[in-house]
């Protein structure tokens, strides 16, 4: 154990981890590295808060160091390897039975969470389950089924104006190239690899809010334009791990890297972490802060995955219900 304040009474030895990084009394350079400059040390239980994460060991501070190209890619990669442990499930979190309801039920999140999209679209995707339905349906009643996600004149005209591009110029089939999903009203990249992730098996990142706000403060990056993000964090990593490392990190922006209060003290990267103390650091404190099945409460799907609900998951309420 690291001694906090003070030198270690444990004599330290030297060996090399799975990336072949030299490590100094059982801790890596690289996770050294991380938390530079950050006065308190992460507890030593911080992760038990979190279902199949181990123990998160002490990290003493010292002194900032830039940090190498080579050294970036091998913490980036492992963290993305902790985080597959934490969420072996992680998946999609719209409920969809085909490529056109993932699309539109994407558009359909924005500015809102992916929890009320899914308690939304069974009604929609019942009145009107092709494309070519939708495009002809009658906007007022399309408005007053979308109204509870919020800015619903706006993504009625959206999903009703993609619905008859598909129905019009692909034979109501969504496409299945980058090129052709972004011409689609309403549709930009995020949407797009979402889509082409999820429904085609075609490897993307998704850059959205949680995304981006984790990857900064991990320094993956500093750009702050979607599009350089992508590019910056598709250079970290094999092009087939895109779309499962986009479910690892905005998992765990919603589960436990919060926006404003981010659960620090049960956050199982904790030693990788350059932005430890930003959040809550106090392990007790920090498990209340979790949220979804971390927290013991049921995820955002009404049709989750069996692999999630075997792993203890709960499916969502259905809009109305309790």
């Amino acid at each position: 154990m690291t001694a906090h304040g003070g030198k270690s009474a444990v004599k330290k030895t030297t060996s090399k981890n799975t990336d072949g990084e030299k490590t100094s009394g059982g801790e890596s350079v690289t996770a050294k590295r991380a938390v530079a400059g950050k006065p308190a040390a992460v507890p030593e239980k911080a992760a038990a808060a979190v279902k199949g994460a181990g123990a998160v060991k002490g990290v003493a501070a010292e002194p900032a160091k830039a940090e190498s190209r080579t050294a970036l890619v091998r913490r980036a990669r492992r963290i993305d390897r902790e985080l597959a442990g934490v969420y072996p499930y992680a998946h999609p979190e719209l409920d969809f039975d085909n490529p056109f309801q993932l699309l539109v039920a994407t558009v359909l999140s924005a500015q809102t969470t992916d929890l009320r999209v899914n308690q939304t679209t069974p009604a929609l995707f019942a009145a009107y389950p092709t494309p070519e339905d939708l495009a002809a349906a009658d906007p007022e009643a399309v408005e007053e089924i979308l109204r509870p996600t919020g800015f619903f004149r706006a993504k009625t005209k959206s999903v009703m104006g993609l619905s008859k591009a598909l129905a019009e110029e692909y034979g109501g089939e969504v496409p299945g190239r980058l090129e052709d999903l972004v011409k689609l009203p309403g549709v930009g990249r995020k949407t797009a690899f979402v889509v082409l992730g999820n429904a085609f098996g075609r490897p993307g990142i998704t850059v959205d809010t949680h995304f981006q706000r984790l990857v900064r403060r991990w320094k993956w990056t500093e750009q702050t334009d979607p599009d350089k993000i992508e590019a910056e964090i598709a250079g970290l990593f094999p092009k087939s791990d895109w779309t499962d490392l986009s479910h690892h990190v905005v998992w765990h922006g919603r589960r436990i890297c919060h926006a404003r209060k981010p659960a620090c003290g049960a956050c199982p990267i904790a030693p990788l972490c350059p932005a430890f103390g930003e959040g809550e650091t106090d392990p007790e404190k920090a498990r209340k802060l979790l949220k979804y099945e971390k927290g013991g409460f049921p995820g955002q799907r009404l049709k989750p995955p069996q692999s999630y609900l075997d792993a203890g998951g709960k499916p969502a309420p259905p809009l109305g219900a309790g």
